[in-house]
């Protein structure tokens, strides 16, 4: 910008300050001068040669446009240069106050005149990780998780075998029927099905049809009276009370799925040990990952304790305004932990802004430690983060990716936690640390995670 500029600090109070900008509307009037002649040899205009209208007609026919365009340019560069001038390291978007007619300044009678107040970042120095120290907790694999989730797979791939023609149907037996249903005696589209397995308790037909076949032995016939809920997808059932006649063909039990080699196979695995190694990995992984858990939460703790510096009020209410706004969509779905239901609105804002505070100044301390560190998130870690959340929505993968490529606010949301991620990493190695070994439950215990 021209040095024509007058940049003044008119106010400062904590981590507030607010410029006074005057851009001279000589300095417009020869920023516009310069798009018309850079726009030039692209105007098409009827009458003219291409690249041969002359400025003065570029200026009368489009000249407001491009002062518009102008101005923006000018405001945005000035202020920046505002900030850069005077050293700042904006906590946000600085809010701008324009002073001068809007009208006048792009007829270019007036000078461009605005006021600008931008939160900082504040000074302070982050605590030196060499001169942390954290117990690890660890715990040995509990031989029951692989077994109970190899029981899980199991209990996946559980089969029925027929049962005698004289047992009677129980919870979670299956039965293989025949059904129509009719409503006022009459039949409707997909109320009938043949050689249906239905699971007696499995819940998947319209509530009271499994609990009238409890008892039902194989050849038996009989009327199933259920009411459709309120509530049903088909509109022309909801609420009514349909009857199913109903032919019972067999009575199924429970075959128990066997841990052996047969098992493996449906998951793609050749043998049962090699099924159990990867199931042990998933588990050991489990641990490993809990256990970081608990690492970055004590990590976080001493973090906060160890720094006490003025938070930029913007960033605080910001983040602030995120939480309460879950937190109030929380209470309306009465899904509140039992603690927070019983606190009054203001007893939980007082809490909740104490996260905010907390959570604005662990990003703080993280982001300078990280800087000083000079940790970086590259480009190619941004992709392969880009790409695991495409995979979230199958089908629409390429939708996902277009949509962080031409979003710089949703590609920082990508970076930010890995960012963090690389600089607790960064405090794990530089830490002094002590691995314990504990129990499983105290590894799992649930935390206040903030």
């Amino acid at each position: 910008m021209d040095d024509k500029m007058q940049i003044k600090e008119i106010e400062a109070e904590g981590l507030s300050r607010t410029y006074s900008v005057t851009v001279p509307k000589e300095e417009l009037a020869e920023q516009l001068e310069a798009k018309i002649k850079e726009m030039q040899p692209q105007v098409s205009l009827k009458g003219f040669r291409p690249g041969k209208v002359p400025m003065s007609h570029i200026r009368k026919m489009y000249g407001q446009s491009i002062m518009k365009d102008v101005v923006e340019d000018v405001l945005n560069k000035s202020s920046q240069q505002a900030i850069n001038d005077n050293k700042i390291r904006p906590a946000g978007q600085p809010k701008i106050d324009l002073r001068a007619n809007g009208e006048e300044v792009t007829n270019g009678t007036a000078d461009l005149e605005y006021q600008m107040t931008v939160e900082m970042i504040p000074e302070f120095e982050p605590v030196d990780p060499e001169k942390l120290k954290f117990t690890r907790l660890t715990s040995e694999i509990d031989a029951k998780d692989v077994d109970e989730r190899l029981a899980q797979l199991a209990e996946g791939q559980k089969t029925y075998k027929k049962k005698a023609k004289t047992a009677k149907a129980k919870k979670d037996d299956a039965v293989l029927i025949n059904f129509t249903g009719r409503i006022d005696g009459e039949a409707f589209e997909g109320g009938a099905m043949e050689g249906h397995q239905l699971v007696l308790g499995s819940g998947t037909f319209i509530p009271g049809f499994e609990d009238q076949l409890i008892g039902a032995k194989a050849a038996d016939k009989l009327d199933v009276t259920v009411n459709f809920p309120d509530d049903y997808q088909a509109a022309n059932l909801a609420g009514k009370e349909a009857i199913f006649e109903t032919e019972v063909i067999e009575v199924q039990g429970e075959k128990d799925a066997k841990l052996d080699d047969d098992l493996a196979t449906k998951f793609g695995f050749e043998t049962f040990d090699k099924l159990k190694e990867v199931i042990t990995e998933q588990v050991e992984n489990e641990y490993k990952m809990q256990s970081r858990l608990k690492l970055k939460r004590a990590i976080l703790d001493e973090l906060d304790k160890k720094h006490d510096f003025d938070l930029p009020p913007g960033m605080v209410e910001a983040e602030f305004s995120n939480i309460w706004a879950q937190v109030q969509s929380e209470k309306e779905a009465g899904n509140l932990d039992e603690d927070d239901a019983k606190k009054t609105d203001k007893q939980l804002e007082k809490d909740y802004r104490k996260i905010a505070e907390r959570r604005v100044r662990l990003g703080l301390v993280l982001a300078e430690m990280g800087q000083k560190a000079e940790v970086n998130v590259g480009n190619e870690e941004l992709q392969q983060a880009m790409i695991a959340e495409a995979r979230q929505y199958p089908g629409q993968e390429q939708e996902v990716i277009e949509f962080y490529q031409k979003n710089p606010n949703a590609i920082a949301q990508l970076r930010a936690p890995l960012y963090e991620e690389k600089v607790v990493d960064l405090i794990i190695e530089k830490a002094k640390m002590t691995d314990k070994t504990v129990a499983k439950d105290k590894l799992f215990e649930e935390d206040d995670m903030i």
